[in-house]
């Protein structure tokens, strides 16, 4: 029985492969994006950690309906039951929360606190789009409709017929303001509920202006109704009433918000214009479908075409656009950092520990327009706050370990982005590497990372061997940055040396590495499957890998690359043990490892994302061919519960995009990515300079995930690395695939990506 069970799942899944609907061209890729992908999620088990966000790319503001209550970074989950209100939101993170944020909620009767207003909802009756979202309110009997612009909205709201139709403003805790002005249609206020990251006086100013007169209206405190039409408060709000003698009745609003003030709100409003709903709505649209389609996808199934769209949506909206233009078209933004309306840009929401890895290298090389504007935003971060942050939400906040913001401005440079005070940021670089600033900028134990090379174990800084693997990197990046800079000689060899303390944490014994005390001897007892402590949410088979910068000369201190590629394929060998002792509870992260099914591969966290492809490093590219295939068919999926662990802005989308592309940029700040190989059996990238650069597998499929060939602009291609300046030129890469490893193929070191101890222009390797 079980044999022929076995015969026929085989025939099942064969049938299933030759039936597959495969999607030949994609016209409309904003079609095949589900903004659902990933808000199936809850604080012990992350499957995105995501909300729907209805916005437009980097757009300033985002909207959601909120099913959690107010507070409740989980602020949208997909298996809630009730809308409490379509919230504008900021948010990165459930884990960082929100701020600038407020809500919108009609209803059908004189209700108006979150839980009393909070109706049932269906999935069934849900449209989500990005640039459009509608739901039916089971208990109001009303529709709900938003379309967004970059910093205004139209909800389009429909009524039964009835005498009680309202709309709530709700304008949240911690210090709220609300007026409402009967003559004109209008309600004005600001919130001040924000998380943590900015000055006491950071208000977001929004203004609401409707179709129809109030028929009523009333402010609101606490749980309380007020007479008056101005109030401030703790907790304030307003509702307002209309007329809906027919069933049907259709109300329109325009909402618009601002850092800087009501006037500033109402300047934001003008992005508007005279456009109705189904205007904006297909501007929005047309908006999406260009921005994706800078990477136009071709020959894959349908289920792959969502979830490469869907993880490129979601690419697309941190660190969002901070900054405002006012009546005379000046660029302008609110400082968090100074409390001050300064000139030029500024972006919030994102975290350079996550994002360093991929999401930027992508901008770079898709979107280096907006990238371009994201630099001189870092510019203004330093001169307004004296640092460059590592984690901004919207000012600095102290989360995660690294001074990874040397990745983010060394690897934009290096790759062609002009047009900023790159000088500026250098010395920003430089600052950040040799001080320990507040809210976890610079470097903590920066004092002992450049005396001993590295940050010790035993000295109560936390997490101490994940920080000086990343500062190693980051040196890295700073050298790179000054090379290209023309920067002495002296400092250049400086920064190569301290690229190298890597080596300093190695453990021969374990071949791993590992926390080390003051006095130069290592943590005791030591075990190789504890989370944190010496690591960041993750263990020292995870961060083992984390030197981006010098993949040879870690495998020279594992013992050549037969121990290397053994090393490596150990972490799917063994099972997912852990060690949760240093938190006291398994993490979410923990878990996502656990029922991923790949022994100790972590992959819904970030410090081993890259580690698939550091087979090519030493002669068996195949191998990472076959995981990260795995990996995509196994990890992600265009459902609620499509991403492994936390999507992070865009990271863990970068990935999947870049590795569907057939390419990864393990050391950001080179001018190499390494191979993979390509998901679908054409794609092309657009890209700015106007140049096109086309990744051809005409016969790729399920099974035929091995690179049997590949050639380069008409050259047989051999290497395990391709440029990115050969991609921005334009041309075309063939890659003939198979269903069986071609291990004749890049094993050569001439083959292999760059490693810094083998570069010959090394600082450290010149006699």
């Amino acid at each position: 029985m079980l044999k022929s069970l076995s015969a026929f799942s085989t025939l099942l899944i064969i049938s299933c492969l030759a039936n597959a609907q495969f999607v030949d061209k994609v016209t409309d890729p904003v079609d095949y994006v589900n903004p659902l992908m990933g808000s199936q999620s809850l604080g012990d088990l992350s499957n995105g950690n995501t909300y729907p966000s209805i916005a437009l790319p980097w757009g300033m503001n985002f909207w959601t309906p909120q099913t959690g209550k107010m507070g409740d970074g989980w602020q949208y989950t997909y298996t809630a039951q009730k809308i409490r209100g379509f919230k504008q939101t900021h948010q990165p993170s459930p884990w960082m929360n929100d701020y600038g944020e407020f809500s919108i909620m009609p209803v059908n009767g004189l209700h108006f606190t979150e839980d009393s207003r909070a109706s049932w909802f269906s999935h069934k009756t849900e449209i989500v789009k990005p640039y459009y979202y509608s739901v039916y309110l089971a208990d109001d009997d009303i529709t709900t409709e938003i379309t967004p612009t970059e910093r205004a909205a139209r909800f389009r709201i429909t009524f039964p017929r009835t005498d009680s139709a309202y709309v709530v403003i709700d304008a949240y805790n911690k210090g709220s303001y609300i007026k409402v002005i009967p003559g004109e249609n209008k309600i004005v206020g600001y919130s001040t509920r924000n998380s943590e990251g900015v000055p006491s006086n950071f208000k977001n100013y929004f203004v609401i202006v409707f179709d129809k007169p109030f028929t009523s209206s009333h402010t609101w405190k606490d749980k309380e109704l007020e007479d008056s039409v101005e109030l401030k408060g703790e907790h304030v709000g307003a509702v307002v009433g209309f007329s809906s003698v027919v069933r049907g009745t259709v109300l329109n609003a325009r909402v618009a918000s601002s850092f800087i003030s009501i006037e500033q709100a109402e300047q934001n409003l003008k992005e508007i214009g005279n456009d109705n709903f189904e205007q904006i709505a297909d501007k929005g649209r047309a908006i999406w479908n260009k921005t994706l389609s800078r990477v136009s996808a071709e020959g894959g199934t349908i289920d792959q075409m969502r979830t490469f769209y869907s993880c490129l949506y979601r690419m697309l909206f941190f660190p969002l656009k901070l900054y405002e233009k006012d009546a005379t078209g000046r660029i302008v933004h609110y400082s968090p950092f100074n409390g001050k309306v300064e000139d030029g840009y500024l972006f919030a929401g994102t975290g350079f520990w996550d994002t360093f890895r991929a999401l930027y290298p992508f901008l770079n090389l898709v979107y280096p327009d907006i990238n371009r504007e994201m630099q001189a935003g870092l510019v203004n971060d330093y001169k307004e706050g004296g640092w460059l942050p590592e984690w901004s939400s919207p000012g600095y906040r102290d989360v995660m370990v690294g001074n990874n913001s040397a990745s983010v401005v060394a690897d934009a440079y290096l790759k062609g982005n002009r047009g900023y005070d790159i000088q500026t940021l250098y010395q920003a670089l430089l600052h950040g590497a040799n001080n320990a600033g507040p809210e976890g900028t610079g470097r903590v134990g920066v004092d002992y990372y450049n005396k001993l090379g590295y940050v010790p174990y035993n000295v109560g800084i936390n997490e101490n061997a994940a920080r000086t693997l990343e500062y190693a990197f980051d040196d890295f990046s700073i050298y790179q940055l000054g090379k290209a800079l023309g920067r002495p000689a002296d400092e250049l060899k400086l920064y190569a040396s301290r690229a190298m303390n890597y080596k300093n944490l190695f453990d021969p014994e374990h071949k791993l590495m590992r926390g080390k005390n003051q006095d130069g001897s290592f943590e005791s007892p030591f075990n190789p499957f504890k989370w944190g402590d010496a690591f960041t949410e993750g263990n020292s088979w995870h961060y083992t890998w984390g030197v981006f910068q010098d993949i040879q000369g870690l495998i020279d201190l594992m013992g050549g690359r037969k121990q290397f590629v053994s090393m490596l394929d150990s972490v799917f060998v063994m099972p997912p043990t852990f060690d949760d002792s240093y938190y006291g509870f398994p993490i979410h992260e923990i878990r996502e490892m656990q029922i991923a099914g790949m022994g100790q591969y972590a992959h819904g966290n970030q410090p081993i994302q890259h580690m698939l492809y550091l087979y090519g490093y030493a002669g068996e590219p195949w191998k990472t061919q076959y995981w990260v295939r795995e990996s995509m068919r196994k990890l992600y999926q265009a459902t609620p519960d499509g991403y492994c662990g936390d999507e992070d802005n865009g990271q863990t989308s970068a990935w999947y995009v870049f590795s569907a592309l057939g390419f990864y940029p393990v050391c950001p700040g080179t001018d190499q990515y390494v191979l993979g190989a390509p998901l679908f059996k054409k794609l092309t990238l657009h890209l700015d300079n106007g140049k096109q650069f086309v990744i051809s597998a005409p016969n790729n499929s399920r099974t035929n995930l091995y690179v049997e060939k590949a050639v380069l602009n008409g050259q047989v291609w051999d290497k395990n690395w391709i440029a990115p300046s050969t991609i921005r030129q334009g041309g075309e890469i063939q890659f003939t695939m198979g269903a069986t490893p071609n291990k004749a193929r890049g094993t050569e070191p001439s083959d292999y990506p760059y490693s810094f101890s083998t570069d010959k222009s090394n600082p450290l390797n010149v006699k």
